[in-house]
């Protein structure tokens, strides 16, 4: 069964619940809004290094504040999320529909790599979807605290020369590129499966003199006959690896021993877009998609893309 989905020109394979339908059609909604003010430019402007910043640490970037309120809107729009936890707020918020069961919480970067904004390279946002969980009180961190295995469905959605949204389902992925005339997001790849061959490795060679010894023979084994391609915006280097083939690496270092990649709506979402892909992700010491977070902003190594790659890596790490 597919159902049609606001904003998607056709019916969307892997989606069969008209609840799940309304969330996707939240996503493109905000993702389309966003869109248009990254087009018009006016976002780009330098952020004050003085001003607020945001639980991470990080300063907060004016998109940021418009990508995170137009997707609490959309959200709260549709009567179909029950809850949120996103990047850029301390708790996780929660909505009233009309009818809790059958219902969704959502997991959001609601803009990734706004650092890369006013230099014009490709950003954008990270979502995942959940079933809410029957006889779990909606309230604090605990109806959040689940492995990528649960997710029903998860994807991003990239701002650059066009604005592609990839969907993942089970057993499925999909991309649909924004017709910015129209306003209406159009099927472009029907079922993407990551290339058997892994052309490419993605990591911060600048963070080399912070790596321990095992980090090091892994990123040795990831580049061995392989090119460097690394654009800095994590959302950017995945759906290359993930359409050309490669292995995005971000391990931890001497200054984030517990690694820097968001468990439950970075690493925990590619996990579950990868697997469905053919792919694989790993922590470094075992599946990223079944991990289960102890805290919605706990951190965690990712490395992900080829599961051959991964497979090399993990063994390089564990010596």
């Amino acid at each position: 069964m597919v159902l049609s989905v606001d904003g998607i020109a056709t019916p969307v394979q892997g989606i069969d619940d008209p609840a799940l339908g309304r969330v996707v059609a939240a996503i493109v909604a905000a993702s389309r809004d966003v869109a248009t003010h990254v087009r018009a430019g006016a976002l780009l402007e330098m952020p004050d290094t003085d001003g607020a910043q945001n639980v991470h640490g990080e300063v907060v970037h004016a998109l940021d504040i418009l990508g995170t309120e137009r997707f609490v809107e959309a959200f709260d729009d549709s009567d179909a999320v029950a809850g949120l936890v996103c990047e850029e707020l301390e708790e996780p918020k929660f909505f009233d529909p009309t009818e809790t069961a059958g219902s969704y919480l959502c997991v959001l970067d609601p803009i990734d790599g706004t650092s890369n904004a006013d230099i014009a390279i490709t950003i954008g946002s990270i979502f995942g979807v959940f079933p809410t969980p029957a006889g779990v009180p909606l309230e604090g961190e605990q109806p959040f605290l689940r492995p990528g295995t649960d997710l029903v469905a998860a994807g991003y959605v990239l701002y650059g020369s066009n604005t592609v949204l990839v969907l993942a389902t089970e057993g499925l992925v999909q991309e649909f590129t924004l017709d910015a005339a129209g306003g209406e997001f159009h099927l472009t790849r029907e079922n993407i499966q990551i290339p058997d061959d892994c052309p490419y490795y993605s990591v911060n060679q600048g963070y080399a003199d912070r790596w321990d010894p095992a980090v090091r023979r892994a990123v040795d084994v990831a580049r061995e006959g392989r090119s460097l391609r690394y654009v800095g915006s994590l959302v950017s280097d995945f759906h290359r690896d993930l359409i050309r083939g490669g292995v995005f690496l971000y391990p931890a270092d001497a200054s984030s021993p517990n690694g820097k990649i968001r468990v439950l709506y970075e690493a925990g979402v590619f996990a579950f877009i990868v697997a469905q892909a053919g792919g694989a992700a790993s922590t470094g010491s075992g599946p990223v998609i079944d991990l289960v977070p102890s805290a919605v902003h706990e951190r965690t190594p990712l490395f992900v893309g080829n599961a051959n790659a991964v497979e090399a890596i993990d063994l390089a790490l564990r010596g």
